[in-house]
């Protein structure tokens, strides 16, 4: 444990500095994925301090998303790479016109699949009517998925379109094919033309921690993102819940 650094006084709370300790190991390559990291009993033998210390210690860098427990085993580095996700880049035409979902353009070589959890109709409430500009109880078209990257679940996505322009259409398959969702509404000449993200953090609920096969205090980033028209009619919701150690949100920002 040579890479542990002394205490210093008057630096912040022993178990933050603990963990600055450990996240600067971990991120110098002096513990790679997939090594162990020292474990309570070794950080209160090293630093003389109380287990309760030593636990918030790891704790820090689980919440960080930088480490993983194994019960009975130990803690460990993680050896998931965290997606880099680019917010307007992203959804550029050409990324979902080249006949490629945005998913396969944004990741590359990175082994991901795209389970589709549930397409159907269903009547919309009064968050979505407003959003979609549409009377309250209005059909719409609801498509769930769940994303995984190197076989780890790191996304739930639910969609929803207006049923008039989606019920009939590629749209409505588990496969809207080519290019995706986007692709299928150029073809039928209402292709999105800008977007609306809002972004929030907070704890996953029962289901979510379910899907996403979350350790217990592991966050999520929520972003409902509505897609327009050039004529500004909105034509999508995407309600997206990430895990929030499993992703990096890069954004441009653009002087106009």
């Amino acid at each position: 444990m040579d890479f542990l650094r002394d205490l210093a006084p008057d630096s912040g709370p022993v178990y933050q500095q603990i963990a600055e300790h450990l996240r600067m190991a971990i991120e110098s390559g002096q513990l790679g994925p997939g090594s162990r990291v020292p474990g309570e009993n070794d950080l209160i033998k090293r630093y003389g301090v109380a287990r309760v210390t030593a636990r918030e210690a790891l704790g820090v860098l689980r919440n960080s998303g930088l480490v993983e427990t194994v019960p009975k085993v130990g803690t460990f580095v993680r050896r998931f790479q965290p997606v880099y996700r680019y917010g307007s880049r992203r959804l550029r035409t050409e990324r979902w016109t080249s006949g490629a979902t945005i998913q396969t353009a944004e990741l590359g070589g990175r082994a991901h699949a795209t389970e589709v959890l549930s397409v159907g109709t269903v009547a919309a409430d009064e968050r979505l009517s407003s959003l979609l500009e549409l009377r309250p109880g209005e059909s719409v078209l609801r498509r769930s998925r769940r994303y995984r990257v190197d076989d780890k679940p790191v996304q739930l996505a639910t969609s929803y379109f207006p049923a008039e322009i989606a019920d009939g259409t590629p749209i409505a398959e588990p496969d809207p094919g080519p290019g995706g969702v986007y692709g299928r509404l150029r073809d039928k000449g209402l292709g999105p033309e800008r977007w609306v993200e809002e972004l929030a953090a907070r704890m996953p609920t029962p289901e979510e921690s379910r899907l996403l096969e979350l350790p217990s205090g592991n966050p999520v980033v929520t972003i409902t993102r509505v897609a327009f028209t050039a004529d500004d009619r909105p034509i999508e919701i995407n309600d997206m819940t990430f895990d929030g150690t499993a992703y990096v949100f890069v954004y441009d920002l653009i002087n106009d």
